[in-house]
């Protein structure tokens, strides 16, 4: 993988631009104009996966940003909504709490010099879907009548989702240390 600027890494950047747009909107209850924001970033992030595999241009850059462009935008729609008593705070703090664990995972596994390399799991592509989904749902029901039932279901799903991915994101790490520490060790010469 290469650091280059391709189609894929440049819609990724601009869908990071369009996370301080869709707070804007956001904060000025512009609730269409968000939802239209929050869906064409979306379609951006599918779009740039669906370029980087079919053309082959997956970067190294591109490895970074994509994870981090989903990040910033959906912690900006989660605490932007909970601070607008849109969403509950309590599925907020566990979306921003499972993204944190993440960060501080990955920094103290680059500390430790452990090689990885970033790549999300099934049940974190789900889990992405599903803090997507909520968002747009809730949006929509500022625009059209969701039903309640319909919203607790997504936002249980996502918090289950959430955690089960972050719990799974921590035992990856853990194994990752565990196994780099025990090649590490004086008079073990790497192989198990």
């Amino acid at each position: 993988m290469s650091l280059t600027m391709n189609l894929p890494n440049i819609l990724t950047v601009i869908r990071i631009l369009l996370a301080p747009l869709f707070v804007i909107f956001l904060l000025k209850e512009l609730f269409a104009f968000a939802l239209l924001v929050f869906t064409l970033a979306g379609i951006s992030d599918g779009l740039d996966g669906l370029l980087a595999k079919y053309y082959n241009q997956r970067t190294t850059l591109g490895a970074y940003l994509d994870p981090i462009a989903d990040k910033l935008l959906l912690t900006a729609a989660f605490v932007s909504l909970a601070v607008l008593k849109i969403v509950p705070g309590w599925l907020t703090v566990i979306v921003i709490t499972r993204d944190i664990l993440i960060v501080i995972g990955i920094a103290v596994i680059t500390i430790t010099d452990v090689k990885f390399e970033i790549k999300p799991s099934l049940i974190s592509k789900c889990t992405t879907v599903a803090q997507l989904s909520a968002i747009v749902f809730t949006l929509l029901n500022l625009e059209i009548s969701v039903t309640l039932m319909m919203k607790d279901f997504l936002y249980w799903l996502t918090a289950g989702l959430t955690i089960t991915s972050g719990l799974h994101y921590i035992y990856i790490g853990l194994n990752l240390l565990q196994n780099a520490s025990g090649t590490n060790r004086p008079g073990n010469s790497g192989s198990q």
